[in-house]
This record gives structure tokens, C-alpha cells and sequence, in this order.
């Protein structure tokens, strides 16, 4: 046998992969694009029946009173460099004396610590909440320790809490949100507001791509979400839960004999929060605007680095599609079914993407051959082109609706860069869901898990302010921000 009789055989073989590979990845590119399709078709019939925010503009109401008291939660472990920011935009942003922002802090983190201290100066409506616990332990270890604190604040008082709010150190919020958490908590206990990614012009395509995913995300995937009444995952920031909800599973875990309502391990104990919470009570996820026009949502800068994107992404993979199987279940609920599914097919669509990239590169080289006088050894079956072109239909489809949200929250710039950022956004699902999948067999063989938090370096506030973030300077403190041991 001669070398062409080997290159023969050879490329022959290589076809016959190609055509394995390309039925997986068509038949799941197909179910992929009948779920997404449904999602549109809900969508758009929201829209045309006017469903889709038909509530007036909500004004900035910061100094209007709550209708009770609320605390924000903010968990920081190595974040001196935007807690400042965070702290002094809150306290000036949310300005009703019935609101208390309490920071979670570690006694072996002084540069957060100092940060904090120096940004609450006299503002009575700060706590400043030492863990005595080295850090980093986990996220939900630190809510833990702030609702231990607010448990004490409640007990020397005698007033209690009406709703806790959850933040991160790196947030921008919104000065109405505010009140509009505190008005929708009335006769529900959990709402979640939008979360929107802020461009970062040294990053615009890693750090672009979450601008993308959310803008679809939470202006069509949580809105549909809401309206068929799935459970709504909360994003652990600008979330709001009525205090008696939280009481409840604080007094749930302590009968399993564990201390305090957050699960502290769960790698994403802020989505499990929500579901939790969501299938015993009613939830809401809120998207509004403001007089100014603006999304009444979280702002914030995301990781600019490929590195830390892969980070954040792997964590997110293993709580929510790895974890999320072992400690949540599944619901009976076929609506639930449906969106847990769609939340946890974070492995099978990085798989399916890797191979779509590998018969890239596969028929690149047999594209050569081609051209060199290689006859296909096998035709493509009618079925599995059939599926090839709804494959190829449907991600122009899916890349016009990336163009359509991106571009109207972000502008027409964004909304086309959006669709140059789709394989940036894949091959960071790719890298992530691998590492997700190693983590969790590591955790199987009693692996600890830690808090693998994204390291945080500027803070949007400390930019050129949006129209929704004008506000009057925050009022003259007058007592001392007291530090809970």
C-alpha cells in the first residue's frame, strides 16, 4: 500500500468521524434551538400583548420613608480597592433613615477593613460586621456572620427588620431601587432586579460578552421566566427578600444543625437561595425604568481577564449545574423542569460547542483535500443536513436576538460587536465547563470547597455618573458607625 492509498484510507476515516460528530452536535443543536425558539415565541407574545413593563416610570423615592426597616448585605473578603466606592454610592444613593448597610468583614483582611471604615465614616446607618473567622471561608459563611449581626441588632432594639437586600462589594445600585424592592415585598418575599454589566473599554471583548448575555438574559429569559411563574434564582445582587422568608430557612437549617439561612456549601448559594425560596413563596423578578429612562438594575464592572472570566464562569457551572443536581433536585413542577433544565445545560452545551469547533478543523482539512482531488468517501443522509441548516438557521436567529437586546441597552456599536463577541462568550463556556467538571470530582473525594471570588479593581461608581445616578450629596452623619465583633 502505497502513501496515497494511506492518505486514501486516511482522509476516508476522518470523514467518517466527521459525520459521527456532526450528528451528536446537529440532533443537540436542534434541541438547543427548539428550547431557545420557545423562550422567543413567550417572549414575543409578551410583548405584543402589552404584558412586558407597562407600569409607569418609577421616580427616585431615596428619601421617601420604607414601609419598614431593610438591611443590605454586603459579604467582602479582599476588596479594599472598590468597598469605598460601593459604601459611600449606597449611602448616598439609598438615603431613608430606615435602611442599614451591613459589611461583612474578616479580621485578617485590614486593607478591606480600612477601606470600609474610612468610606462609613460617621453614617449611623452603617455596621461594619467582623468575622472572627480567618478568611476566606465561604460567601455564604460571611452572610451568615452578617445575619447573626443583624439577629443581634433586632434583639437590643426591639424592632425587627422588614426585608434584607442582597449586594457584592463591586455594585453600583440604583437610587430607586431602593423603594421599588421595598413597594413589590408587600404581598410577595422575594424579588430580583436586573443585573447590568458596565463596558470596560480596555476589555470590550471579554468583559463585553457578560454586557451581552445579561442584556438577553434578564430582558427575556427572567421576564418569561417570570410570566409562566417558574421559580426565579436569585443573582445574589440586587435581590430583596421579605425578613420572615429568611427567618424561615435560617430556622430550617438550624434544625439540621447548621447556623444561619445561607448555605455555606453551595459554591452559588445566592441561585439556590431563590429557587429555595421561590417554590415556598411567591417571587417576582421586576424589570422597570426610572423618570430618566434608565433600567432600574445593578451596575457593575465584570472580570476583564480570559483568566478570571474562566474563573467566575467555573464556579458558576459547578454550583448551578453540578451542585444544583445533587442538593436542589428536581421539581414536579413541569414549567420548573423545564427552566432547571435550561440552567443546568452549562457541560452538555460546552461539549456540544467543543465538538462544533473540532469539525471546524476537521473540515478544514478535508476542505484542502478537496480542493487537492479527494472525492467524499460518504454522502451526508438528507436527515442530518436537514439538521445542519436548522443548525446554521438558528444561529443566525440566535445571533440577531444577541444584536437586538445588546444593541437596545448598550447601543447599535455594542449590539454588533455583541455578535463578534459570540465566540468568545463560547470558548470561555468551553474552558469553564471542563474545569467546573474536575472541581466537582474533586469535591466528591471531600475536596473543601473555599470562596474563589473575583478579585475586584475599580468600581463603576468612580466613573462619569449615569442620568440614575445624579442624587445630592448623602446627608451629614451623626453617630459613629458602630464594628460588631
Amino acid at each position: 500500500m502505497g502513501p496515497v492509498d494511506v492518505l486514501q484510507r486516511g482522509l476516508d476515516a476522518l470523514q467518517l468521524v466527521e459525520h459521527e460528530l456532526l450528528l451528536f452536535a446537529a440532533f443537540w443543536f436542534v434541541v438547543g434551538a427548539a428550547d431557545e425558539f420557545a423562550v422567543d415565541l413567550v417572549w414575543l407574545w409578551l410583548k405584543l400583548t402589552g404584558r412586558i413593563e407597562t407600569e409607569p416610570p418609577v421616580a427616585d423615592r431615596n428619601t421617601e420613608p420604607l414601609s419598614g426597616r431593610a438591611a443590605a448585605f454586603v459579604p467582602a473578603w479582599q476588596e479594599a480597592d472598590v468597598i469605598g466606592p460601593m459604601i459611600r454610592h449606597t449611602l448616598s444613593a439609598w438615603r431613608q433613615d430606615a435602611f442599614t448597610l451591613y459589611v461583612g468583614l474578616y479580621v485578617n483582611d485590614w486593607a478591606t477593613l480600612e477601606a470600609a471604615v474610612a468610606a462609613a465614616g460617621d453614617d449611623p446607618r452603617v455596621r461594619l460586621v467582623i468575622n472572627d473567622r480567618a478568611g476566606p471561608t465561604t460567601k455564604a459563611d460571611c452572610l451568615n456572620r452578617i445575619y447573626a449581626a443583624l439577629c443581634d441588632d433586632e434583639a437590643r432594639s426591639g424592632e425587627r427588620f422588614a426585608s434584607i437586600v442582597l449586594h457584592d462589594s463591586e455594585d453600583m445600585v440604583h437610587p430607586a431601587a431602593l423603594a421599588l424592592i421595598d413597594e413589590m415585598l408587600g404581598p410577595i418575599d422575594f424579588v430580583q432586579l436586573p443585573v447590568r454589566p458596565e463596558p470596560q473599554a480596555a476589555s470590550p471583548m471579554v468583559a463585553g460578552h457578560y454586557s451581552d448575555e445579561f442584556a438577553e438574559s434578564h430582558a427575556k429569559g427572567m421576564v418569561v421566566r417570570d410570566a409562566i411563574g417558574a421559580a426565579i434564582p436569585a443573582a445574589g445582587v440586587g435581590c430583596g427578600f421579605a425578613r420572615e422568608a429568611i427567618a424561615d430557612l435560617a430556622r430550617r437549617r438550624f434544625q439540621q444543625g447548621r447556623d444561619g439561612p445561607f448555605e455555606d456549601d453551595c459554591l452559588t448559594e445566592d441561585y439556590e437561595l431563590g429557587l429555595t425560596v421561590s417554590r415556598g413563596r411567591r417571587a417576582r423578578f421586576v424589570r422597570r425604568h426610572d423618570v430618566y429612562g434608565e433600567l432600574i438594575a445593578t451596575r457593575a464592572y465584570f472580570p476583564p481577564s480570559l483568566e478570571a472570566s474562566v474563573r467566575q464562569k467555573t464556579r458558576w457551572i459547578h454550583g448551578i449545574s453540578l451542585q444544583g443536581w445533587d442538593r436542589l433536585g428536581w421539581s414536579l413542577n413541569p414549567i420548573d423542569i423545564w427552566m432547571t433544565l435550561r440552567d443546568r445545560n452549562g457541560p452538555l452545551t460546552a461539549l456540544v460547542l467543543a465538538v462544533a469547533y473540532v469539525l471546524l478543523a476537521i473540515e478544514a482539512v478535508l476542505g484542502v483535500a478537496r480542493l487537492a482531488g479527494w472525492q467524499d468517501a460518504v454522502a451526508l443522509p438528507p436527515l442530518l443536513r436537514a439538521m445542519i441548516a436548522i443548525s446554521f438557521a438558528s444561529l443566525a436567529w440566535r445571533a440577531l436576538w444577541r444584536f437586538f437586546f445588546t444593541a437596545r441597552e448598550y447601543g447599535i456599536g455594542e449590539g454588533l460587536r455583541a455578535i463578534v463577541r459570540i465566540p468568545v462568550s463560547n470558548v470561555i463556556t468551553i474552558i469553564a465547563a471542563r474545569r467546573a467538571l474536575f472541581a466537582y470530582v474533586g469535591t466528591l473525594f471531600g475536596r473543601r470547597l473555599h470562596w474563589d471570588k473575583t478579585l475586584h479593581a475599580a468600581h463603576p461608581a468612580n466613573a462619569t455618573p449615569r442620568s440614575a445616578d445624579i442624587t445630592p450629596a448623602t446627608a451629614t452623619a451623626t453617630a459613629t458607625a458602630r464594628a460588631l465583633p
